[in-house]
């Protein structure tokens, strides 16, 4: 009868320490806890809120240009923002295309302030010519 009590208690001991045991899912063995990706910051939310607004629809999501017809019928050959010219501007061409417009363009001087209009180059540079660095502003002085 001893034997039967000591493989009882036996077994209720082994039976309430595997209930009392947590099982650990964490994989980093006790290290600090990294930030999700979600919980990294938008640096570009602004610039990217005024492209959604005020480029993507000639621009494209992508940057990407091409043939577009306008609400007033008219059709235009959009330039894209990833190659081309556009990595040949320097931020200064860039400030100057989308302050006073043209060639279909519309001016946006009286509709962005020039923080505004910055940030927006930038976006264009990170998002759509991966981080270029512009080319050097040229020098305006006559010789």
């Amino acid at each position: 009868m001893q034997v039967r009590v000591l493989v009882l208690a036996l077994s209720l001991t082994v039976s309430l320490s595997a209930g009392c045991t947590q099982q650990s899912t964490s994989t980093n063995n006790g290290a600090k806890p990294t930030p999700s990706a979600a919980a990294t910051p938008d640096a570009f939310a602004a610039a990217r809120g005024i492209y959604a607004k005020d480029c993507q629809e000639c621009h494209g999501t992508d940057g990407a240009g091409g043939r577009v017809k306008i609400d007033d019928g008219t059709r235009l050959s959009v330039p894209s923002l990833r190659e081309g010219h556009a990595l040949r501007h320097p931020n200064s061409e860039f400030v100057k295309q989308i302050t006073e417009g043209g060639d279909g363009m519309p001016a946006f001087k009286d509709k962005l302030n020039q923080a505004q209009i910055d940030e927006l180059i930038n976006f264009i540079r990170h998002e759509f010519q991966g981080g270029v660095t512009p080319p050097p502003e040229k020098d305006m002085k006559m010789k």
